[in-house]
């Protein structure tokens, strides 16, 4: 009975050892992706159409064959108090681009707008420009 008992024994620690290793990987696995959040920000109301990735494609060569695939269109109306914002997430940030074009209308000063992408909270690039910013990451 002895003998028993030290085996069933073993295999109950061994057993709550590999469960408390799948526990710690799982608790350790890297993320599916990056959050990718774009804003756009204006210093008077003014209208934008703006171009930004949403979907990773496979490679530039899928991207080259329909960019439209992975790219989304917005005209949107942005003002002081009223920012634009876009959060996607993306396997590897560096395919993130954002291109923003005011609709100028004439006689109006220029927005003043500013373009941002932010990965994983923190921002990654941003710019300003009177009438249309460009913020993009590496692949391009």
């Amino acid at each position: 009975m002895r003998n028993v008992t030290k085996r069933v024994g073993a295999a109950v620690l061994a057993a709550s050892a590999s469960i408390a290793v799948v526990g710690q990987a799982t608790a350790h696995a890297e993320p599916e992706g990056h959050q990718v959040r774009y804003t756009l920000t204006s210093g008077a109301p003014y209208e934008f159409d703006l171009y930004y990735l949403a979907t990773q494609p496979a490679d530039k060569a899928a991207y080259d064959a329909d960019p439209y695939a992975y790219l989304q269109k917005a005209e949107v109306n942005v003002a002081p108090d009223a920012p634009w914002v876009f959060e996607t997430t993306l396997a590897d940030p560096q395919w993130a681009i954002f291109t923003v074009s005011s609709t100028t209308h004439g006689g109006r000063g220029a927005p003043n707008a500013h373009c941002e992408i932010a990965v994983d909270g923190e921002i990654a690039t941003q710019n300003d420009h009177p009438y249309s910013p460009r913020c993009q990451l590496g692949n391009w």
